[in-house]
């Protein structure tokens, strides 16, 4: 898969390096002379280059790329790269960080973002999963469909645990994609028992997580009530 960063700064760089130890083609563009550092990330291409201007993206030629990361420290900048990606090059998967909060409502289909990633988010959904049981946490979020990316662990008094994953009856718009056990990582079949302390990730619409936050909290003693 080949991938072009935009914005060659930490965030960028580290990207940069994971995606290159998993085998990867990454092409990291910034207009900074003082960002190119080509001895921090000696495997990927460079270039020296406007990622919002149309003659640096065609010398990137981002027609060839899978994905587009837009990860510079600025959200103009990574909304007009987004853009871009998506309207003249139609690249199939763009994702884009969000620096400002307040910022996030634009980072969605219209400007071309397939996912959001806002840090402040983010962190604050891994601190509350971290000690959260019972309550549905939001991770991430997908332009297209109105779908998040949700977290719950399973309680301990919940209804649903020891049951099969095919005989429950999930919401629409609903897909359990992975179950987090231990240190296991399990993609889930219908066979496979749900247990209490289980980190139940899904993805599903907005309008759903309600229902979805209900059917995986409901106790024992309600359900047979």
């Amino acid at each position: 898969m080949r991938v072009a960063i935009a914005g060659a700064g930490a965030v960028g760089r580290s990207i940069a390096g994971e995606l290159l130890e998993n085998g990867h083609e990454v092409l990291l563009i910034d207009k900074a002379p003082t960002a190119i550092s080509v001895e921090r990330v000696p495997l990927a291409e460079w270039l020296l280059a406007d990622a919002c201007e149309i003659t640096s993206l065609d010398e990137a030629a981002l027609q060839r790329c899978n994905v587009v990361i837009a990860a510079t420290g600025d959200d103009k900048v990574n909304l007009v790269v987004s853009l871009l990606a998506k309207t003249e090059y139609g690249v199939p998967r763009v994702v884009a960080r969000v620096n400002n909060p307040k910022n996030e409502w634009l980072f969605n289909e219209s400007w071309g973002v397939d996912v959001a990633v806002s840090t402040p988010r983010l962190m604050s959904a891994l601190v509350e999963e971290a000690v959260s049981v019972g309550d549905l946490v939001r991770l991430l979020r997908f332009s297209h469909g109105d779908a998040n990316l949700v977290e719950l662990t399973l309680p301990p008094e919940s209804a649903l645990a020891g049951t099969q994953v095919g005989d429950v009856q999930w919401p629409e718009d609903t897909s359990l994609v992975t179950i987090i056990r231990g240190t296991r990582v399990l993609a889930p079949t219908a066979d496979d028992s749900l247990e209490a302390g289980d980190e139940l990730l899904f993805v599903a619409a907005q309008a759903r997580e309600e229902q979805l936050e209900d059917l995986l909290s409901v106790r024992r003693e309600d359900a047979v009530g």
